[in-house]
This record gives structure tokens, C-alpha cells and sequence, in this order.
């Protein structure tokens, strides 16, 4: 790595490695809450097996990591600062969710920070609001689809599985669930591990330090690491949320919920959508818990799940804000 990484710079290739680190401990309950809650495997045999496959995921496309690098802020207008203030709102946000266990959204949390310190910096002319529009709407529309494709899953799998005993069926899913974990491991990896390296690909673009929106071999191993490191950490609070607090899983409900939503997540990584793993797991989780009948799904929780969605993207860009001035007044 043949590079002049001058202080301001390096400040936010590590902040961006250690958004990957949050947004992985945040998020690993995407991949492991349903297959712990059903008792498939081990909390510990589920961490690293979701930090591995998160690390494989992340090399499968850049499409992702070009979007964020180059189709939400004017590349031209960024500034180390800018960025830097961006993923520092994004973290803090992340730390403080993660506390209360809600598993609201990083990928959120990262496009909030990223609008609220550009517009701090230079104003709404900072921010493409066509592409901007892009990955707001993805990010409404894939919790329909995940809702969407896990409770069709549940329909289907009902209805192929009406006559085999309880028993049997169970013993399926059970080992059917390893693998439908795996792949949403998997999908993670590829989509949310490329948001970070869209950011430092555009400190790196900013600074002169290459000439393209290509990312670097290194950057995507470096946050491919980051992010497997922090889902091996493992958020226990938000696996319980998402695992036990929504609805009661069992094994066939773990396997339609992962595999509807890992289903999506690919689909979007490889347009190069950025869209919410969380958002996406959560609701395929209602989903399949809808099909039993509405009162399954504890929608007491289910509705401090929403209000936490609904202020990450200004809660993110506040703390971004604020972040962003108070490094200027001190610089």
C-alpha cells in the first residue's frame, strides 16, 4: 500500500474500519439471532461461523461500495473532515442503539451521517438528491420484500410439508437452517461490508491518493476483516430482540425468514443498492410470524423497532452535524 496517508486521512480510514467493526457487532444478529433462538448451533459456533462467511461475502462485488462513494455527496465537494464527522455520527449512533437493543439500521445510520455533515459542510448543493432518492426508496421497499418473500415461504413450505410429521419436519429445517444462516451471513457481508469501503474509497479519491472510484485490493480486505472481527464479537442484546423478542421461532420459521431476506440482500448487492440488512431480516422475521396469525408477532416490540428506524437517518445526521462543527470550531 503505496500511500501518503497524512493524519486527517488516516483518522478516517479508521473510523471507517471501525464503523465496519460496529456495523458487524450491531448487526450480527442479522445472520446467527434465528439459528441460536431455534437452538440449531451454539451462540459460540454461530459467531464464528457468521464472521467467516461475512469476510467471504465481502468480496463478491464493489457495486455497492461505488454507490456510496460516488452517488449520494458530490465527490468533488468532500472534505476529510466532512467524512470523518459522517462515520463518527454513524457510530455513536450505532453505540447507542446497540445499548438499548433495538437493531435499527447502520446502513442508515452511515447515509444520515454522510447528508448531515455535507449539508453542514456545504450545503443541500453537497448531496445528489437523485441518488439519494435511489437508496431511500430500496431501503423502504426491501422490508416489503423481505415481509413479502418470508411469509410466501411459510405458505409454500405449509403447504409442501402438510402430511410429514412434526417431528421429521423439524429434524429438516434444523439442518436446512444451517445453511439458510450461512447464506444470510453471507449476504451480509456483501452488502453491508461495502458501504465502508465506498467511504474510504472517497476520502482516498478526495485526497489524490488515486484516480478512480475503483476500490483498492486492500481496502476491500481490510474491511472485509473489520466487519467479520465485529459480527464475531456478536450483539447479544439486539440477538435477543431479534431472535426471541419479535415472535417465537422455530426451526422452519428460522430457515423462510433467513433465506427471504439473504434473497433480497444478494439481489440488491449485486445492483448496488445499499439497502438495510436489518430492516430486511426484521421484517422477514414478521413475515413468517404473521403466518401463524397477527398476534404472534409482539408488535409492542415490533413498534419500538419502528420508532427506532424512523429516527436513525436524522438521529445519524444530527450527531454528524454537530460532530462536524465542533471539529471546525476546535480546528
Amino acid at each position: 500500500m503505496m500511500l501518503e496517508l497524512n493524519g486527517m486521512l488516516l483518522l478516517v480510514v479508521l473510523l471507517a474500519l471501525l464503523f465496519d467493526f460496529s456495523n458487524g457487532w450491531h448487526d450480527s444478529a442479522n445472520a446467527i439471532a434465528t439459528v441460536v433462538s431455534t437452538r440449531v448451533v451454539s451462540p459460540l459456533v454461530a459467531v464464528i461461523m457468521a464472521g467467516i462467511l461475512n469476510i467471504a461475502g465481502a468480496f463478491m462485488s464493489t457495486a455497492v461500495a461505488k454507490m456510496v462513494g460516488s452517488g449520494i455527496v458530490d465527490p468533488s465537494t468532500v472534505t476529510q473532515q466532512m467524512v470523518a464527522s459522517a462515520l463518527a455520527g454513524a457510530i455513536l449512533w450505532n453505540l447507542f442503539t446497540l445499548l438499548l437493543g433495538l437493531p435499527t439500521s447502520s446502513s442508515h445510520a452511515l447515509i444520515g451521517g454522510m447528508v448531515g455533515a455535507a449539508v453542514t459542510h456545504g450545503g443541500w448543493d453537497t448531496v445528489k438528491l437523485s441518488g439519494l432518492r435511489s437508496v431511500l426508496e430500496a431501503m423502504v421497499l426491501s422490508p416489503f420484500f423481505g415481509f413479502a418473500i418470508g411469509l410466501s415461504l411459510m405458505v409454500l413450505i405449509s403447504w409442501m410439508f402438510f402430511r410429514v410429521p412434526r417431528g421429521i419436519a423439524t429434524k429438516i429445517f434444523k439442518r436446512l437452517q444451517l445453511l439458510s444462516a450461512c447464506f444470510m451471513a453471507f449476504s451480509h457481508g456483501a452488502n453491508d461490508a461495502q458501504k465502508a469501503m465506498g467511504i474510504i474509497t472517497l476520502a482516498l479519491l478526495s485526497a489524490g491518493q488515486i484516480q478512480s472510484h475503483d476500490v483498492p485490493g486492500w481496502v476491500i480486505g481490510a474491511c472485509a476483516v473489520a466487519m467479520g472481527l465485529g459480527t464475531a464479537a456478536g450483539g447479544w442484546r439486539i440477538v435477543r430482540t431479534l431472535g426471541m423478542g419479535i415472535v417465537k421461532l422455530e426451526p422452519v420459521h428460522g430457515f423462510a425468514a433467513e433465506t427471504g431476506a439473504a434473497a433480497v440482500l444478494m439481489v440488491t448487492a449485486h445492483i448496488g443498492l445499499p439497502v438495510s440488512t436489518t430492516h430486511t431480516i426484521t421484517s422477514s422475521v414478521m413475515g413468517v410470524g404473521a403466518i401463524k396469525r397477527l398476534s404472534a408477532v409482539r408488535w409492542g416490540v415490533t413498534r419500538r423497532i419502528l420508532y427506532a428506524w424512523l429516527f436513525t437517518l436524522p438521529g445519524a445526521a444530527i450527531l454528524a452535524s454537530v460532530i462536524y462543527l465542533v471539529g471546525t470550531r476546535l480546528g
